[in-house]
């Protein structure tokens, strides 16, 4: 029997199933809970576990697994988005299942795993850029995050800069976790191009609760100078 065949007759569902439950971590799941608010579904497993057994589904039957993955557990959901950004395929059936799981997305941890999931984005930066412009102009708070955290993970670079700041500037949303995403970006991008960054703070359409967030983050960086974040705190706007 080869390889390919042993491995899609392991990872059945039933075995995808024990395996996540003999990575069951009580202690984990305690704490990773405090971070998802309304999120009760979680088993406990650590992101590198998942991403360990992603690699072994994405080597075998992974479309079937795609198609037949309940949503027992949060895990399960993190599983479809892994196995979506490692299991080889061609780039447009890779956007075709983002598209459709995008929807599936209901909590920031499995939206920025996600995203940091989808690779071969650097070799297709102008197709996925344009992809991600109907999310970033979404209504809905984990498309809008998506598009951000997309943004932040895959477009750190000079051609792409003002097309970013342009985008956080239309983004409205009032949801928390669109907000923290921008201002997460924002400090980003300022570690990467502190100057351009610095004009981009002085003159924006942020509201002031993000814009002041975007601050703070900066000043959390390591990657910031302090002399610096002694500039950024005097930027702060009153709210």
């Amino acid at each position: 029997m080869s390889t390919q065949a042993k491995t899609d007759v392991s990872l059945t569902p039933e075995r995808i199933r024990e395996r996540l439950l003999a990575l069951e971590d009580p202690k984990y799941r305690e704490f990773h809970g405090k971070l998802l608010p309304g999120i009760d579904n979680i088993l406990g497993v650590r992101v590198p576990d998942l991403r360990k057994l992603a690699r072994e589904i994405g080597k075998g039957d992974w479309e079937a697994f795609l198609e037949k993955n309940e949503r027992e557990w949060y895990e399960n959901d993190m599983l479809q988005g892994l196995v979506i950004g490692c299991a080889k395929m061609d780039f447009k059936k890779r956007m075709e299942l983002t598209r459709t799981f995008i929807p599936r997305i209901n909590n920031w941890a499995v939206c920025d795993v996600f995203c940091g999931s989808l690779k071969d984005t650097k070799k297709h930066k102008a197709e996925v850029w344009d992809f991600l412009q109907d999310y970033l102009k979404s209504d809905q708070e984990y498309e809008i995050r998506f598009g951000v955290v997309m943004l932040l993970s895959h477009f750190v670079e000079e051609e792409y800069r003002e097309k970013a700041f342009a985008a956080f500037d239309k983004i409205t949303s009032e949801d928390y976790y669109v907000r923290m995403a921008v201002a997460w970006a924002v400090s980003v991008y300022f570690v990467h191009f502190p100057e351009e960054s610095f004009s981009y703070l002085k003159e924006n359409r942020l509201d002031n609760w993000t814009y002041n967030k975007a601050l703070q983050k900066i000043v959390e960086s390591y990657r910031v100078d302090d002399e610096t974040k002694k500039v950024i705190r005097k930027m702060k706007r009153r709210i």
